[in-house]
């Protein structure tokens, strides 16, 4: 450009004289325009692939958590780690790579070419410069913490929308769409709030921007009228020349730290982001598995615990205390209290769930932290209270996962089927296995679902069931009908039976009553409703003495 200034302002010289360093202009600027495009394509690309690994990352972390792990977070904050704040760090990664790589080459190009010019307008292109890295910094104070607000605010509007959405049915029964509604506009509210300052915060560096480059060019000038006027002669021209060249280089110097200044927009919000996303790669399953697979054991089915003792992270009081039992090969050991005694601890503590605080639990000879995940997983079959199906289709729900027992075919799965006592729907269903399953498991009633997992558990063929009250939805003749055919078609199978019901655990080789984490009754049905308080004070609040007699 200074050669063409030079040109234009030297008597004699005609067009052709300019072609040359014109052309060599316009093929730079061709070459920027590609170099661009090739920086643009290579940052989309490096930022969507570590995302992609860090997305998977985080998810097979999450996976590997205990439940008490994920208790720390919360479903919707797990949910906007993995999606929102990963979408703030791949924005800074695609935007921060081309300015990155552009920004300091035009800035420090452009300063070498007006470096030894006048220092009047060196010092002024340098006061411009700090004074927008300085009002950045000022933003930036105010800022940053509202960015980690919005992530949070955004965790509780997820959270209230998926109470709603998921309870529904209840809101509408109430009528409590109203107060819905206030809820999740407050949180709404409040999140907008903090999005509208930081908004208004950031676009201040627009005007900002103007404001630098536009006071610069006018100082550029009035300092150059000065030395123009001061200058002779041939010097005049030369200075003329000189102010206009170094004002295209002080822009483009401008436009090197206004580039830079642009990721500003982003950091603040990436960074808490970073943290949160830190926050769960940072945390480790406190329950380990060990990596050597256990192939010889010396017992079949059988379930031992010793003196166990279990306490939840940080709680002042344990939930079970000095828990003793023996489930042999094929026995059905039940387990019943009041809420909150603890018996659903009990079945979580077997398939390491949780770990215990105190004490031993013993599978088949071997202590239960022995065993590695995938062997542990092949020897317990466990029911939670709430199944869980998964959107796809009857077949795939029955073939979820891996066990000793797959692959399965459809005579295998319709046998577990009707163990569950789910053959009959299963068949009268449009498709049958292939019947469509909505997330969740939405469009089965309670009962079905029930008897779906139950299936799904008993098609692996495990040596121990651990039933945590998942017999809760049936009514009370398929609950004896399966009962009854578990005990018939599954006499090998171990059988842990948390339920509410009396009916449910009558026949049960051993019930274990429970009161505040503690043992307060082992026996038979007829045992404890002979001597126990607290079994005959939960059998006769449900069955007459004719009924607990005769059942």
């Amino acid at each position: 450009m200074a050669e063409i200034t030079t040109l234009l302002q030297t008597p004699g010289t005609v067009t052709a004289d300019i072609l040359k360093p014109g052309f060599t202009m316009i093929g730079l600027s061709l070459l920027s325009f590609a170099s661009a495009i090739l920086v643009g394509f290579f940052a989309a690309r490096i930022a969507a692939g570590l995302i992609t690994r860090l997305r998977r990352e985080l998810f097979n972390r999450v996976t590997n958590y205990s439940t008490n792990e994920i208790q720390h977070f919360s479903v919707p904050s797990l949910v906007t780690r993995t999606t929102n704040d990963l979408t703030q760090i791949q924005m800074l990664i695609a935007m921060g790579l081309q300015v990155i790589i552009k920004g300091p080459i035009t800035a420090i190009w452009a300063i070498t070419k007006i470096s030894n010019k006048s220092w009047e307008w060196t010092a002024t292109t340098a006061v411009a410069v700090i004074f927008l890295l300085f009002t950045i910094s000022i933003l930036m104070i105010f800022v940053r913490p509202k960015f980690a607000m919005i992530q949070k605010l955004t965790d509780n509007l997820n959270s209230v929308t998926r109470e709603s959405l998921t309870g529904l049915r209840v809101i509408r029964a109430y009528n409590a769409k109203g107060y819905q509604e206030e809820k999740f506009e407050k949180a709404n509210e409040e999140l907008t709030a903090v999005n509208l300052f930081t908004g208004r915060m950031m676009s201040i560096l627009n005007p900002v921007m103007t404001l630098v480059s536009s006071g610069l060019t006018l100082a550029v000038y009035v300092i150059g009228a000065f030395l123009i006027q001061n200058a002779l002669g041939a010097d005049k021209i030369s200075l003329f020349s000189d102010m206009v060249v170094f004002t295209a280089y002080a822009m483009q110097v401008v436009m090197g730290f206004m580039m830079m200044t642009m990721i500003f927009f982003i950091l603040p919000r990436a960074i808490v982001s970073s943290n949160r996303i830190n926050e769960v790669l940072d945390l480790f399953s406190s329950v380990t598995f060990t990596k050597e697979k256990m192939t010889e054991l010396p017992k079949k089915g059988t379930v031992e615990f010793k003196n166990v003792t279990f306490a939840y992270p940080n709680a002042a009081e344990s939930v079970l205390n000095d828990i003793t039992f023996t489930a042999n090969t094929g026995e059905t050991v039940a387990f019943i209290g009041s809420t909150g005694s603890g018996k659903s601890t009990i079945l979580k503590l077997i398939p390491r769930l949780f770990d215990t605080t105190k004490g031993e639990i013993v599978i088949n000879g071997q202590n239960v932290k022995n065993f590695d995940h995938e062997t542990l997983n092949n020897i317990i079959g466990y029911i939670p209270q709430k199944p869980v199906l998964f959107a796809g289709d009857i077949r795939s729900n029955m073939e979820l996962g891996t066990s000793a027992a797959t692959p399965l075919d459809d005579t295998a799965i319709f046998e577990a089927l009707e163990i569950a006592q789910a053959k009959d729907f299963v068949e009268n269903e449009e498709g049958q296995l292939a019947a469509p399953v909505a997330q969740a498991g939405s469009n089965f009633s309670g009962g079905q679902k029930q008897r779906l997992a139950i299936s799904r558990v008993i098609a692996r063929q495990p040596e121990i069931l651990l039933f945590d009250d998942s017999f809760s939805a049936l009514d009370y003749q398929t609950d004896k009908k399966l009962r009854g055919i578990l005990k018939e078609r599954l006499p090998q199978t171990t059988k842990l039976i948390v339920a509410q019901r009396i009916s449910t655990i009558m026949d049960a080789n051993l019930i274990i009553v429970l009161d505040e984490g503690r043992i307060v009754g082992k026996g038979t049905h007829q045992e404890l409703l002979k001597d126990n308080e607290v079994y005959q004070e939960i059998a006769y609040s449900q069955l007459s003495k004719e009924e607990l007699v005769n059942e």
